[in-house]
């Protein structure tokens, strides 16, 4: 099942709940689609409302990106934070959207990242505090550059964080990953940091530690 008719394009598995059903947004990576994520959806709970969105920019000859990463010989490689803002908000004005949609439970709400999908969710949840509760980020880190300044401000006190990475990833640094759990310390975040013997990918094992830790959460 799809749907253009919100703000951003995604795919539906539907709960066999017919309302209040636990609702997982997933974001896929750099260069991928809302198929990539989505093939994990027939292994999770039945319950959930799952949507997988894509994301705004695509990309040529194929995949599509929350923000584009580019690559310069002087600068090295570094992110269009102003575009990854933009996705930011367009994701947060989309959960309401599919609130608004579907028989979901607005009080239930969990994000699934994957790499730049996960550095988003970070980015969301972190901005817009009360419109999630768990977040599955994998394979990504904080970028603070597209976070709010008053941080310490704000109420985090329903956020759930379960963050997985692989040490030998190759394509973002397990050194970023593990500044990951210091931080959401400093902001009395609960959270679950979790490492595995793989790169850029997730690992069968990773798959059902997060799904585990999911299905305690979704009640």
């Amino acid at each position: 099942m799809t749907n253009t008719s919100l703000s951003l394009y995604h795919i539906v598995k539907k709960s066999t709940l017919t309302e209040n059903a636990p609702l997982l947004i997933m974001m896929h990576g750099y260069g991928s689609d809302e198929n990539d994520l989505f093939s994990f959806s027939s292994e999770l709970p039945e319950e959930l409302f799952i949507i997988s969105v894509r994301a705004p920019y695509p990309m040529q000859p194929y995949g599509n990106a929350w923000y584009a990463i580019n690559f310069d010989e002087e600068q090295g490689k570094w992110n269009d934070n102003e575009q990854a803002k933009q996705s930011r908000d367009l994701i947060a004005k989309f959960i309401d959207e599919a609130i608004a949609e579907y028989p979901v439970n607005k009080n239930n709400v969990t994000l699934l990242g994957f790499s730049q999908g996960s550095i988003l969710s970070y980015a969301v949840v972190l901005t817009y505090p009360k419109k999630v509760n768990n977040i599955i980020a994998l394979s990504g880190y904080v970028n603070k550059d597209i976070l709010p300044e008053n941080l310490q401000e704000q109420d985090y006190s329903n956020l759930d964080f379960y963050c997985s990475h692989g040490s030998v990833d190759q394509v973002i640094p397990v050194e970023w990953a593990r500044q990951t759990a210091p931080f959401l310390n400093s902001l009395n975040i609960k959270n679950h940091y979790a490492e595995f013997p793989v790169g850029h990918g997730v690992a069968p094992q990773n798959f059902y530690e997060f799904k585990d830790w999911l299905v305690k959460r979704i009640p």
